[in-house]
């Protein structure tokens, strides 16, 4: 006669242990406030709670980030802007490593203009798409020399002459260098935080730049502009990368509705 056995459950199982998952700890180890948040169905935000939630998001960054500037390294306006042509689909740690001696063999506009494409070329080809980067900064340098005394612009209108800049170029040359808080860059990691952090509400997508800076200059003081697209890169950086951000030591968490829901 056959001894009847008893059933284990899964979880019981002889010789099985539990296995709880990285964002199962990150949530059993939250406070009970985190947790509430975390877990309760998010409604529709109102205008006012969007503001006071920027509010505290950019308090957290100045915390985080207190000397968050821009990482392109610069002795000039000129400089700034010849490194910031060349950032596009490049590493700022690869543009740093180009300019110096960059910036030697064209020490000023004057120079830069008078550069022969294909020396140019030769110098910047490691930043990538390095002919067109060099027909822009031909172009600019040429414009400066021809109609702004070989001196960069310190208006928008006037930066947006120039060969190879667009807004977000003239907004960091602006902002960084001329201190004028006139618009906000909007760059990859600047365009993907905002979206992960709810503060565009028109924006198609991450990519959608003139939108979501308008719906960041509408939300943060614009006192605040420049240092907050240098702390959104920083963080983009460091904590908030596209591929796997890490929501268990990010400073923003409490405020994102995209905590551990992302990566």
């Amino acid at each position: 006669m056959k001894k009847a056995t008893k059933r284990r459950s899964n979880g019981a199982a002889k010789g099985r242990t539990s296995k709880r998952s990285p964002e199962r700890k990150r949530r059993a180890n939250q406070s009970p406030e985190r947790k509430r948040r975390a877990g309760a169905p998010r409604a529709a935000e109102t205008d006012s709670a969007r503001r006071a939630r920027a509010a505290r998001i950019l308090a957290s960054l100045r915390v985080a980030y207190p000397g968050a500037t821009c990482a392109l390294r610069h002795g000039s306006a000129l400089q700034l802007l010849v490194a910031t042509i060349l950032s596009a689909q490049c590493t700022d740690e690869r543009v740093n490593r180009v300019t110096p001696d960059l910036f030697r063999r064209y020490p000023d506009a004057a120079a830069l203009a008078a550069a022969e494409p294909a020396d140019l070329e030769a110098a910047i080809r490691s930043t990538g798409f390095f002919r067109n980067k060099a027909k822009s900064l031909l172009g600019m340098a040429r414009l400066l020399c021809a109609e702004f005394g070989g001196q960069v612009p310190e208006t928008m209108e006037g930066l947006l002459r120039l060969p190879g800049v667009a807004r977000k170029t003239a907004n960091c040359v602006l902002g960084t260098w001329h201190g004028k808080n006139v618009g906000i860059v909007v760059d990859t990691h600047v365009g993907r935080l905002a979206v992960r952090l709810g503060l565009t509400t028109s924006a198609r997508d991450s990519k959608d730049a003139e939108k979501i800076e308008r719906d960041l200059m509408e939300l943060f003081p614009q006192e605040w502009w420049t240092y907050l697209a240098h702390a959104l890169i920083w963080h983009g950086r460091e904590v908030c990368t596209a591929r796997k951000p890490q929501c268990e030591r990010c400073p923003l968490s409490l405020d994102c509705p995209s905590a551990g829901k992302c990566g």
